[in-house]
């Protein structure tokens, strides 16, 4: 359930909630760690992990997959991610890695803590830490104090503790060298590609179809279908039963008076003479004389305008240089400094930014101003009613189900209110209830969570609440086979066309390894013989595209063993590869820049390599012991 406390701040009780989460934290500044309970399900050198300690971390995984994944994550994916290993391996490595903390006698002090929680930007208005807000946040993620701080504790232990882990970790010349080296080797390849679609005389039999269908039916699976009734909460019909008065609007014009600032604009034209950023000296100087020259016509010429179309090299040039109307920060800094210190009329010195050297004139300046009330109130109006709807929607979201505890039936629910009204939908997939919701990707994955007559928590979806109840469900089956026998065959001759591609290819390699030349076994099959260009590791390989086991296998080919031991399958079908020549680019020189960008990748691998060893070490020493029943 979301949060009982989202937008009922103004309640007695709810403030007195507040306050006592605020007097915790304000106080105490830490909280306690909770004795954990419940079901074991494995245990890390005879400390257990329970039940309910797995099913957070794991819920938290899943939420970060659906965020990332949206309904793309289905059960294939969730097969492929194993959330549940992975899960289990988050919670044992904490483990791990928090009894190493201890035995080196790593300490969290209540002042670090604090200051911690205080620095977060989460819990800051305007840069400073605010109790209300905390406590706010807090409610709204199901969080208290003492489970928050506990957690937040546990973080900065484990940071200290990789700190200590990668302090040593350097990167030398030697590797600096080597990794370069690496980094900027090529090579150039020949290859043959086998197109399995090219292989079109390919007979299939009604038997082979059949059989086909039959050993592969789990492919030929209908989707699975559910039925749910619902109730929509939506603020835009609730508007139609809200007044603003004057005076609310006038007290939040009044206690917002900075969101009403209109804030000084200059408008301004300018004449751009470019310098790249990596010129001499020499040039540096060639532009800013040139610039000045510029500026001396320009204090004597009217037509400010004309100047910048004859001479700007800046995109404005053919608008006469006309940046129009532009704040502050919009602009670079020595550019907008300068600007905004000039009065209209007024044509500057040039003056140099990352983009060259500057001739500004201001044509006009807009001081700081207030909108007026009248301006102003039509917009404050919409914003409070949007926000009470909103309010409304909420609460009576909340309203319905706190009744649903008691009642769990969504029906009983409409027909007690009249003013609410139940939906259903038909029959539908992942995918979603077509048009009848506001985003029915996301209501279908809320949805297909649900056991039979189970009702959903209050799930937001674009800015409108809905509870949701399950009521019938049809699971997946396997197709009738006269259903889906032209896919099946199509599956089929694809499968074939593959095999045939893949066999060419073995055969063809072979030649080539037995001493016969690719142009002629390319001839003889009618294939032509590519050649790649040069490409380095981290490239996308010409005329091919991004393939990365055939860069991999490429870059392990010598003059010695110039062909794979097998094709390559790639998007397009079978690669045959042979290396044509390596060569290791050395550049002339590399700048400080380069080289602080070089050391931070390497040293950012290095780290991750050292701190999975340290994790592996650990897990080699400890006594690490898992309920596998419960993950089978």
């Amino acid at each position: 359930m979301l949060s009982m406390m989202r937008d009922k701040a103004g309640s007695w009780m709810i403030k007195i909630l507040l306050g006592a989460i605020v007097v915790v934290f304000v106080f105490w500044g830490v909280g306690s760690f909770h004795d954990r309970q419940g079901e074991s399900v494995a245990s890390v050198n005879g400390n257990s992990i329970s039940l309910e300690e797995y099913r957070n971390v794991y819920n938290n995984l899943m939420e970060q997959f659906k965020r990332s994944f949206g309904n793309r994550l289905n059960d294939e994916t969730l097969k492929m991610l194993n959330i549940k290993q992975q899960a289990l391996n988050q919670i044992i490595e904490k483990h791990l890695l928090m009894e190493e903390a201890k035995r080196l006698n790593f300490r969290v002090t209540n002042e670090e803590l604090i200051r911690s929680i205080r620095s977060l930007s989460v819990f800051q208005k305007n840069g400073v830490f605010d109790p209300n807000l905390y406590s706010s946040l807090l409610s709204r993620n199901r969080l208290t104090p003492e489970t928050f701080e506990a957690s937040q504790r546990e973080s900065i232990l484990m940071e200290k503790l990789r700190f200590f882990i990668l302090s040593s970790v350097r990167i030398s010349d030697t590797e600096l060298k080597q990794w370069h080296k690496w980094e900027n080797t090529s090579i150039d390849i020949d290859y043959l590609l086998f197109k399995p679609e090219s292989y079109k005389k390919i007979e299939i039999t009604d038997k082979e179809i059949k059989e086909f269908f039959d050993k592969n039916s789990d492919n030929y699976q209908t989707e699975p279908k559910i039925k749910v009734q619902y109730l929509r909460f939506s603020p835009n019909d609730y508007k139609k039963d809200i007044e603003i008065s004057h005076d609310e609007i006038l007290r939040y014009f009044e206690s917002h008076m900075d969101d009403f600032k209109i804030p000084k604009t200059v408008e301004a034209r300018h004449i751009l003479i470019k310098v790249d950023k990596d010129a001499s000296v020499e040039k540096v100087e060639e532009k800013r004389k040139k610039a000045f020259d510029i500026f001396k016509i320009a204090k004597k010429d009217k037509d400010f305008g004309a100047l910048a179309k004859k001479y700007s090299e800046g995109p404005s040039g053919k608008e006469g240089g006309l940046l129009g109307s532009f704040k502050k920060e919009e602009m670079v800094a020595p550019f907008s400094e300068k600007a905004f210190s000039m009065a209209a009329g007024e044509i500057s010195e040039p003056l140099r930014t990352r983009f060259g050297w500057h001739i500004i004139k201001v044509e006009k300046v807009n001081e700081e101003s207030n909108t007026p009330f009248d301006k102003a109130k039509t917009e404050i109006r919409k914003k409070l009613t949007d926000e009470k709807a909103n309010t409304m929607a909420y609460d009576n979201a909340d309203d319905a189900y706190l009744e649903s505890m008691d009642v769990e039936d969504l029906l009983a629910i409409s027909q007690a209110n009249s003013s609410i009204k139940l939906l259903k939908t038909d029959f539908f997939t992942k995918k979603g209830p077509k048009k009848i919701v506001a985003d029915p990707a996301q209501f279908a994955l809320h949805a297909f969570e649900l056991e039979d007559g189970e009702i959903s928590e209050i799930k937001e979806l674009k800015n409108e609440y809905y509870i949701i109840q399950m009521i019938d469900k049809k699971p997946e089956r396997i197709s009738d086979f006269e259903v889906v026998k032209k896919e099946v065959k199509a599956h089929l001759l694809k499968k074939k066309q593959d095999e045939k591609a893949n066999d060419e290819a073995k055969r063809v390699l072979s030649q080539l390894k037995n001493g016969k030349s690719m142009k002629d076994a390319a001839s003889k099959i009618k294939l032509k013989l590519k050649s790649t260009g040069f490409f380095k590791r981290n490239d996308t390989i010409p005329n091919i595209g991004y393939e990365r086991e055939i860069t991999d296998k490429g870059f392990k080919l010598s003059k010695k063993n110039s062909f794979t031991d097998d094709p390559i399958k790639g998007k397009k079908g079978y690669y045959i590869i042979r290396l044509k020549e390596r060569k290791t680019s050395e550049p002339k020189s590399l700048t400080d820049k380069d080289i602080e960008g070089i050391k931070k990748k390497i040293q950012q691998q290095k780290e991750r390599e050292v701190y999975m060893a340290f994790i592996e070490k650990l897990k080699s020493v400890s006594d690490i012991q898992i309920k596998e029943e419960i993950f089978n």
